[in-house]
């Protein structure tokens, strides 16, 4: 049995209808095996959940930590980080919004695992804020608004970007990157002659080919 299926077939129908909604045997169906071959292989519902979270959110930490090792520079590391989360949100909208809304499904135990993965990728742009506002790099009013700000617009890709629409990914990032600039007020001519955004990185809980 191939899991990438059965997990392309979760994330489809639980981004599109909510984990709770979603029954085992219509999950079966989707992916085109029966629900007890399902449980064989994937354990319960919800470890199915938590095998889609756990993936999305360690790639996430290791895409942004490479950000991170990119430079010592502040605000390189900023562009890098940005581009990073606005890139992997873009290619992988369905198990990023799956990731984001579904952990309220979560047991106690599941939960707390996932959100301690969550906290640990928060961390990489407190790390990044915090350092470029001691240094005089950044100046914030309040360095926890303005790192929430930069992580909330990024993850709102997820519900609007397309691939065939008015502008590229690379241009997505870049513009994302000018935001978090002003936002933080960095100087952006730091960042001339800089390549800051890397491919990023296709899970294979992503439905291929599905529009969000």
């Amino acid at each position: 049995m191939n899991i990438v299926k059965v997990q392309q077939a979760a994330v489809l129908l639980f981004a599109r209808q909510g984990f709770a909604a979603t029954g085992i045997r219509e999950l079966g169906a989707a992916a085109g095996i029966n629900s007890a071959t399902i449980y064989h292989y994937t354990g319960s519902k919800e470890q199915l959940l938590v095998a889609i979270m756990r993936g999305c959110l360690e790639s996430m930490i290791t895409s942004g930590s490479a950000a991170l090792r990119s430079s010592s520079e502040p605000t390189i590391q900023l562009a890098a980080l940005v581009s990073s989360h606005v890139g992997f949100t873009a290619s992988n909208p369905l198990t990023a919004r799956v990731a984001e809304y579904e952990m309220r499904a979560l047991a106690l135990e599941n939960q707390s695992a996932m959100q301690q993965l969550r906290d640990d990728y928060e961390a990489l742009f407190a790390q990044v804020v915090e350092r470029g506002i001691r240094v005089g790099d950044f100046s914030s009013i309040d360095s926890t608004m303005a790192r929430l700000a930069l992580m909330e617009m990024g993850t709102g890709v997820a519900h609007w970007y397309r691939p065939d629409g008015r502008l590229t990914l690379s241009e997505v990032q870049h513009n994302f990157v000018d935001m978090a600039c002003k936002i933080l007020s960095a100087d952006p001519s730091t960042l001339m002659g800089v390549d800051f955004i890397d491919p990023p990185v296709l899970l294979g809980s992503e439905p291929p080919g599905v529009s969000t």
